[in-house]
């Protein structure tokens, strides 16, 4: 059987103030585009089949990575190291395809670009969740960023427009270096987004080390692919 042909997911909300026509606003809509996986004949069919009705098929695992060039480069360029490191996470993501499956429904689909649902923290003491996409481009996606973020804490809505599934649930906790995370889910409803956590970096004689928490679904993604992930990540942190 053929592959199913890729798909674009209509557009359900705002597009950052993306001109139309530009560049960036075609790599926004790129973004939505996802191929259906045909599950009977998927190279995981049984593993996907044996953990996808579990009450919770979600696993977590959190290491440390040393994040000194990462540091040191947001430090030189005066850029928020927490949005440099929300962009190399969702570089990492988008190079790891097992964390860019997303079961809907009885369906699997494969997406082609995973942007960012951040938490963003306010003067006030409440938190908002954002939805800041990806571009491969940092400053792009920095400018974006930015101006999501924005948004958020002059928001007092915990959600101020409708998230897609082709996005990671990502939190931030810059003031823990924890050792294990855990997260509230509904498990009446499927879910399959991967939900990543970075928390506060410490030194480590000349090197600094921050803690990073994956908790992903089984049915989609295994062991080998969140080493797969970390393995990315470190050395994006590393080559920055």
């Amino acid at each position: 059987m053929p592959p199913a042909p890729f798909k674009a997911v209509p557009v359900v909300k705002a597009v950052h103030g993306l001109k139309e026509g530009s560049g960036a606003f075609f790599f926004y809509l790129w973004s939505m585009i996802r191929k259906k996986i045909d599950t009977r004949n998927w190279k995981r069919k049984e593993i996907y089949e044996f953990f996808k009705d579990y009450e919770e098929p979600y696993y977590g695992i959190t290491v440390e990575l040393e994040c000194t060039g990462a540091l040191n480069f947001a430090r030189e360029k005066g850029i928020s190291f927490f949005l440099y490191y929300l962009y190399l996470t969702l570089k990492a993501v988008n190079q790891t395809e097992a964390f860019k499956y997303r079961m809907e429904g009885d369906d699997v689909f494969l997406y082609d670009v995973i942007d960012g649902s951040a938490t963003i923290d306010r003067d006030d003491g409440t938190f908002g969740f954002s939805h800041i996409p990806y571009f491969e481009d940092l400053d792009l996606f920095m400018e974006r960023a930015t101006e999501e973020v924005i948004d958020v804490r002059t928001s007092n809505r915990l959600i101020r427009s409708e998230i897609g599934e082709n996005v990671i649930h990502f939190s931030a906790l810059p003031w823990i270096g924890f050792l294990h995370v855990s997260h509230p889910r509904r498990y009446a409803r499927r879910d399959s987004i991967p939900k990543i956590t970075i928390g506060k970096y410490r030194k480590d004689g000349e090197k600094y080390m921050i803690p990073v928490s994956v908790h992903v679904n089984h049915a989609v993604a295994d062991g080998l692919h969140v080493g797969m992930f970390f393995d990315t990540l470190q050395e994006l942190f590393s080559s920055s």
